[in-house]
């Protein structure tokens, strides 16, 4: 299985301050990675210089075979690289739909599609079966500004999926969300599973444990460990640097 995203030693300094520092890492094409860490510890900022929000000082990030090393965002989005962010970022005064179509026509470079000319019916298709995947169905006609915030994270991941973006970087999908929402975010993700890589920071472990086939933990800009669930929980040097002397909850 070939690798969706390569990251080779990169780092970035804040006058003097790494913080993240020389972190190689592998994700293979259709594999769901958690990154895990404490607050500072890089998880974010790993994200930002992958999506190029932020330049990197060294290193290198592949996605496939095409080095995107400090790219600029737009480029790095339209190569197949989608980014969510903690806060979500959706067009409120349009429909759920609409905010989709939007997207799904944005993505295309071609000058008729992004002035709204000829959305296909393959779109409109692509449009119904992603507002399916999230659970949106039933919304489609409302204004997105009248979402509850559950409802506004999963629209804002149906947008970066119309744009078939090859890559999904998820940053704490769930914070803010209740029980419920967070386990239907869940089985959201799992179905991505496969179809999409993904690459997700989180801190809710029992969401984690939903989700994850393999977990990357930072510590202080570094890589500390890599494994299952079952391995971080007993890894001493998580235990040590993340959990204290308590095991994950």
């Amino acid at each position: 299985m070939p690798a969706a995203l390569t990251v080779d030693g990169l780092s970035v300094d804040f006058d003097g301050f790494k913080a993240v520092n020389t972190v190689s890492m592998i994700v293979d094409e259709g594999e769901l990675r958690v990154l895990l860490g404490a607050n500072g510890a890089g998880k974010t900022t790993l994200m930002d210089l992958i999506s190029g929000k932020t330049k990197s000082t060294s290193g290198r990030v592949f996605f496939y075979d095409t080095e995107i090393t400090n790219k600029e965002e737009h480029e790095i989005a339209l190569a197949g690289v989608g980014r969510k962010f903690q806060i979500p970022s959706v067009f409120k005064d349009l429909t759920v739909r609409r905010n989709l179509e939007v997207v799904s026509c944005c993505h295309d470079t071609r000058v008729l599609a992004n002035l709204g000319f000829g959305f296909s019916s393959e779109g409109e298709a692509r449009v119904d079966e992603v507002l399916e995947l999230v659970g949106l169905t039933n919304d489609a006609a409302t204004i997105a500004a009248n979402l509850s915030h559950g409802q506004t994270q999963w629209l804002e991941l149906g947008m970066l999926m119309v744009q078939n973006a090859k890559v999904l970087l998820l940053d704490e999908p769930t914070a803010g969300m209740t029980q419920g929402e967070t386990l239907k975010t869940s089985k959201i993700i799992n179905a991505l599973k496969g179809k999409h890589t993904l690459l997700v920071v989180e801190h809710d472990m029992a969401f984690v444990r939903e989700i994850a086939e393999r977990i990357t933990v930072m510590h202080l800009g570094q890589v500390l460990a890599e494994g299952n669930v079952a391995e971080i929980e007993k890894n001493p040097k998580v235990r040590e640097a993340y959990l204290g002397s308590r095991a994950i909850s």
